[in-house]
């Protein structure tokens, strides 16, 4: 089910499909992407974890009925995901429980960085949200990753600084986009 979409891009669910499941291994699996993501917690290390993986995003934003998700960013040249983009009510301090507080992020893989493609999925999901009425979006980001504050601040968003009320209290950058007036 595409979600959104840009003259560029679909923003679509992962499916069972083979193609998307060898780019979610690829993705996933890669050191350079998971480092970012709760410290490397969740890599895979074997190909059948990725249907296991797509399943459990499934089922976690099964109760939010498509407005929640972590979906495939695919490009419409090429036919093929490139990367996730991801909105999603924040886990609070224990790292469960959501807030009311929404998050957008992205999950690249590293080929198909600095193309603008986390940038304009990410401004497509916000945009679907703030159509609901969401007044805030935050974007969460592990110290280091420049690249990541980078596509946050392409978006518009506050620096706020670091922040730790949300994913069991770890000390993460903190950007907001409010909802144009």
């Amino acid at each position: 089910m595409t979600i959104a979409s840009t003259d560029r891009l679909l923003i679509r669910d992962w499916t069972d499909g083979p193609a998307d499941l060898a780019q979610v291994f690829d993705i996933y699996s890669r050191d350079e992407v998971m480092r970012w993501l709760g410290g490397g917690s969740g890599l895979l290390t074997d190909p059948a974890q990725a249907a296991e993986r797509v399943q459990a995003w499934r089922n976690r934003y099964a109760p939010y009925a498509g407005r929640y998700g972590l979906w495939a960013i695919e490009t419409r040249d090429a036919g093929q995901a490139v990367g996730s983009v991801l909105l999603k009510p924040l886990p609070g301090r224990d790292g469960v429980t959501p807030t009311d507080d929404i998050e957008v992020g992205w999950h690249l893989h590293p080929d198909s960085q600095g193309h603008g493609y986390a940038t304009e999925a990410a401004r497509a999901v916000i945009e679907r949200e703030f159509a609901t009425g969401t007044s805030q979006i935050y974007a969460v980001v592990m110290a280091g990753n420049e690249p990541s504050m980078a596509v946050a601040r392409r978006l518009g968003m506050t620096h706020v600084g670091v922040r730790t009320e949300w994913y069991g209290g770890e000390e993460l950058e903190t950007f907001v986009l409010r909802q144009p007036a």
